[in-house]
């Protein structure tokens, strides 16, 4: 038979308090990594839900305003946009949704389009054939550029889902655009910039918290 001797047990009971202290201190590490982040409420030194009266911003209207319409001769919704500048009032872009969503309705259209406006439209549509798209370009007895897209999307979120005809006066739509920045933008707009661009970033204000 061997022999015992009195060191054994507490040996034993060293070990065991050792492995025990480990437990403790190794297991709650996990639940502290899977802790979710903190949902951010802040950006630019703006914060969600509270008054814009708050901040010392000034407020300015864009180039152009737009109207909406619902249930409108066969379209489900319209976007009527028109200028605030060197053309108040006079409606600069329509872009309408068809109620039909369908490809087989984009396609008679399509063909509609072709028969009406020219049979060689060019393609406008992004290069994995989510969104296709055919646009077709004119001059009208004022001389000026009017554009026709005809648009079917049923996969890319960032664009309207459906079908949408959008007619528009790009030179119009350019020339609110100038006569906007003429009004609201001074002539130190380019040194200003410049001297912001050599200031060191503050990312406590450029990034979300």
């Amino acid at each position: 038979m061997g022999i015992v001797t009195s060191e054994e047990p507490m040996q034993r009971l060293v070990t065991l308090v050792f492995i025990a202290t480990l437990t403790f201190f190794i297991e709650p590490l996990p639940l502290l990594a899977a802790s979710p982040p903190k949902a951010p409420t802040s950006a630019g030194g703006f914060s969600l839900n509270t008054p814009i009266e708050n901040y010392p911003v000034e407020s300015h209207y864009n180039y152009l305003n737009e109207v909406i319409v619902a249930d409108y001769k066969g379209f489900r919704k319209g976007f009527i946009t028109y200028g605030t500048c060197r053309n108040p009032g006079k409606i600069l872009r329509i872009k309408l949704k068809y109620n039909d969503r369908s490809f087989k309705f984009f396609q008679e259209l399509l063909e509609r389009y072709k028969n009406k406006f020219g049979a060689k439209p060019k393609f406008s549509g992004d290069q994995f054939g989510n969104v296709k798209s055919w646009k077709w370009s004119f001059t009208d007895e004022n001389e000026q550029r009017v554009t026709l897209v005809l648009q079917h999307n049923l996969k890319d979120s960032d664009e309207s889902v459906g079908n949408m005809v959008k007619l528009s006066l790009p030179d119009l739509m350019d020339e609110e655009r100038l006569c906007f920045n003429e009004r609201h933008h001074s002539k130190n707009t380019t040194n200003t910039s410049q001297s912001k661009s050599d200031e060191k970033p503050d990312w406590q204000v450029l990034i979300p918290n």
